[in-house]
């Protein structure tokens, strides 16, 4: 493995937190904009001053390409302008994805010009915020989940382009335009830092598999790191991906992120005793950083109901022990902090997965209740970090 190169944590806080802000066309073809049903978009002052009682004073948002660009090449930076201001007001490090989930109305990935559209968009977005934000370093994931979305419109008819056996092509399209946009960023800004967030998992053979299924199982859990090698240009090369187009890797970790392939099984997180199936938060991010040789971040994690302080005190305290092993953990994002609604029955279910319920009015934003127990173990969590923290969050290190 080749010496790393070094590089500066750029983060505010370790522990961030993340507004759901997904504005893509879901399996109903609906479009679903979070930002302002969850009520963050109204409230952002708000939202921002509640996060200062938990040093939560980094934060993922996005810039919901669909609303942005309505006309195509034509772009409306107001709502992302209010945003800005915001964090000024509350010292709030902002960090931005250009596409999360959903896509202007007129693309899908397999779209022949839609990665031409999706580079000129981050050249657009670069400039615009540089107009806002001349200084400090502006940090960006280009698309969010690229493996997720690609199984989501490209196999399972869950969203656009609503295809069945077409992830590997959705997932091509996908990449191309993530390489060109950072390609495009970097021309404008060469200081632009790129945080990938993918999914981070686990998918072992059922019990008593063959051989034939082990060796499946393996090839289908290494999937996961498909995006990441094309972005670094160890596959696909013919996309642009280039090995200093990786920087900051995210992963995003639920707990039902690990099951056996065929037939599918969810592998328990919980069990007393465990199931010894389950591979542990420390062990899949050593993995991941043994294999890239990059810093790491969990950009997203919570859990849904009752569950949500068992959860986070697990994430406690792997963190602590993946710091204590040696691996550059940089960060912790709450994802979503807000709760919020199911993407395809938004009138039927809310997750009650976030830091803060939310209590729904017939009008008016959803009103925020905090979940206690969720923020006492936060506390906790922060505390077990803290003590196995062993330099500043600003320190510059070698990976």
């Amino acid at each position: 493995m080749p010496p790393a190169p070094v590089r500066t944590n750029p983060f505010q806080s370790f522990w961030m937190a993340g507004y759901e802000c997904t504005d893509q066309l879901n399996c109903f073809g609906h479009r679903v904009d979070f930002l302002p049903l969850t009520g963050h978009l109204q409230l952002l002052d708000q939202d921002y001053q509640d996060l200062q009682q938990y040093q939560l004073t980094t934060v993922r948002e996005g810039i919901r390409w669909s609303q942005v660009e309505k006309i195509p090449y034509q772009y409306d930076w107001s709502t992302v302008r209010t945003m800005l201001a915001a964090g000024r007001r509350h010292g709030i490090q902002q960090l931005w994805d250009i596409c999360h989930f959903g896509y202007p109305d007129d693309l899908t990935p397999l779209h022949p010009l839609f990665a031409q559209r999706f580079a000129a968009l981050c050249r657009a977005f670069v400039r615009f915020y540089r107009s806002e934000v001349p200084e400090g370093e502006l940090i960006v994931t280009p698309i969010n989940e690229v493996s997720f979305m690609s199984w989501l419109g490209g196999d399972v008819r869950g969203t656009t382009p609503y295809c069945v056996g077409q992830g590997w092509e959705v997932k091509r399209g996908l990449m191309r335009a993530y390489i060109e946009g950072v390609a495009a960023m970097r021309e404008i800004d060469p200081s632009i830092r790129i945080l990938t967030t993918e999914p981070l998992v686990n998918i072992i053979p059922r019990s008593g598999a063959s051989r034939a299924e082990r060796i499946r199982a393996a090839e289908f859990h290494d999937y996961q790191f498909q995006t990441v090698d094309m972005l670094a240009g160890r596959i696909c090369p013919e996309l642009g991906g280039r090995p200093e187009y990786l920087d900051i890797l995210g992963f995003n970790f639920y707990y039902d992120n690990q099951w056996e392939l065929d037939p599918h099984y969810r592998i328990p997180w919980a069990e007393k005793p465990a199931d010894r199936r389950w591979r542990s938060l420390r062990q899949l991010l050593a993995m991941a950083h043994q294999r890239y040789n990059c810093p790491v971040v969990v950009t997203e994690t919570s859990h849904p109901g009752v569950d949500r302080p068992k959860w986070m005190d697990m994430i406690g305290r792997e963190c602590a022990a993946t710091i204590r092993m040696g691996v550059p953990l940089w960060g912790v994002c709450l994802y979503p902090i807000l709760d919020r609604p199911d993407w395809d029955f938004l009138d039927r279910e809310w997750h009650r997965s976030g830091l803060w319920d939310a209590v729904l009015q017939p009008d008016g934003p959803p009103i925020r209740v905090l979940h206690e127990p969720y923020a006492k173990a936060l506390q906790e969590a922060q505390t077990r970090v803290r003590r196995a923290s062993v330099a500043p969050a600003s320190a510059e290190v070698l990976i």
